[in-house]
């Protein structure tokens, strides 16, 4: 039946290597279920419900991409749009926790509809490289920014806006600790040092009496304070425009970028270089995103993590199918979820940040119509609090820039479109 569902032999793989592959994703990525609850928790959603719902969403979501695209590859809710979820459009944008779940969704059936139509290819192609990494490593930024506020690490000033904390209390030096361990387990190719560091942290919290052991097992909390609670007629606001696009793009590049990196890894491409399956692969990923939603969750996507369980000889189907396995036996951990700290989390954030940042080293430098937009938009997105708004003046910037220096080869339809509709949206919306 696995042969027959996988193709385990034309793979050149067998079960025992596809089980092994499928742990070490989980382990590269188990510390979402503790990561994600913690930051949705702060719109005023309920932490366990959001636990549930991070576990189901990934496991729906990994189950679909094994079964019906036949990749290994594992998806959660997503790193930085979880936070542009909870601190910008909740926090900063005011809107209800209930209607940013509404956005999630319409962007996910956005990207179904352009899986299924197959736009996805012109959009992905037209948009320049400069302005992807700029994002990627502005939502590093986003992420670090939070990271070393929630460990106090950072805080704000009247006088400078942002300034130091005290770094001699227990929270931020058990911070410090657990990034560094995180950094030196990864440098030495130690599965699982996310989940290592935040494990590690919280025990040494425990240890000083900072942080109360409740229970190692337990039925999983109750979903109903999120479930099916999205607003779809909220998100329909004018005003969510940007917001819904933010979630697109995002979970677009990532979707795309992931699938491709790890399709490199394990061989997958055909002879031209193409990932056979790109279709149902994007759109496994868009109907998680609309699961997770309807659960409780931000956007889901496609984790590049699941590279390490490529490296460790997974192929197929069989691995996202363990993966997903995995997340689901984590319904019953909810009482260890529950009492990691803020300042335990804030480490694997400051560490997926250094990843992120790290596609920066290939933007070219002596250019500087592809270098300063690049830049606009990684600094932006921190220093207003926003993806949606690096996105918005790293495409303004660019456009503007291009066509200033005489440059109009490298500008397409589609980045004049974008640039104008964030121009108009600044002009009319943000002023309303």
């Amino acid at each position: 039946m696995l042969e027959r569902l996988f193709q385990l032999q034309a793979h050149g793989t067998t079960i025992r290597k596809e089980v092994i592959a499928g742990f070490t994703t989980f382990l590269t990525m188990a510390y979402i279920i503790v990561v994600n609850p913690s930051i949705l928790s702060a719109t005023g959603m309920d932490f366990g419900a959001v636990f549930v719902a991070t576990c189901l969403a990934a496991a729906i979501g990994t189950l679909i991409m094994g079964f019906w695209a036949n990749y290994p590859i594992a998806l959660a809710p997503g790193m930085g749009l979880n936070a542009f979820f909870s601190f910008t459009v909740v926090g900063s944008m005011g809107y209800s926790w209930q209607v940013a779940l509404g956005a999630v969704f319409i962007s996910g059936f956005i990207f179904f509809l352009l899986s299924l139509f197959k736009v996805r290819e012109w959009i992905i192609n037209s948009i320049p490289l400069s302005l992807r990494f700029g994002i990627s490593a502005g939502i590093g930024f986003f992420l670090a920014l939070i990271a070393l506020k929630n460990a106090g690490v950072v805080i704000d000033n009247p006088a400078t806006l942002v300034g130091l904390g005290d770094v001699k209390v227990a929270e931020s030096l058990l911070f410090f600790g657990g990034f560094v361990l995180i950094c030196a387990l990864s440098f030495r190719q130690i599965t699982g040092a996310v989940m290592i560091g935040i494990i590690a942290v919280t025990v040494a919290a425990m240890a000083l009496g900072m942080v109360e052991y409740d229970g190692f097992v337990s039925a999983p909390p109750s979903l109903a304070p999120t479930f099916m609670q999205l607003d779809l007629a909220g998100a329909l606001n004018i005003g969510m425009i940007s917001v819904i696009f933010a979630f697109l793009f995002v979970d677009l590049f990532d979707t795309s970028g992931t699938l491709i990196g790890a399709a490199q890894r394990g061989g997958l491409l055909d002879k031209d270089g193409k990932l056979p399956r790109l279709g149902r692969a994007l759109m496994s990923d868009s109907v998680a995103t609309m699961s997770g939603a309807a659960l409780g969750t931000s956007t889901t996507t496609s984790y590049i993590e699941s590279t390490a369980g490529i490296t460790a000889g997974g192929r197929t189907g069989l691995t996202a199918v363990v993966v997903a396995a995995l997340f689901l036996a984590c319904l019953l951990l909810s009482p260890i979820a529950s009492i990691i700290p803020a300042y335990a989390t804030a480490p694997a954030l400051l560490y997926v940040a250094v990843l992120m940042a790290s596609g920066l080293k290939l933007i070219d430098w002596d250019d500087v119509t592809e270098a300063a937009p690049a830049v606009v938009t990684a600094l932006m997105m921190p220093l207003t609090f926003s993806i949606a708004n690096g996105i918005a003046l790293g495409f303004i910037t660019y456009a503007i820039l291009k066509a200033l220096s005489g440059r109009w080869s490298d500008l397409n339809a589609s980045v004049v479109i974008i640039a104008i509709v964030f121009i108009l949206k600044f002009i009319f919306l943000d002023a309303a």
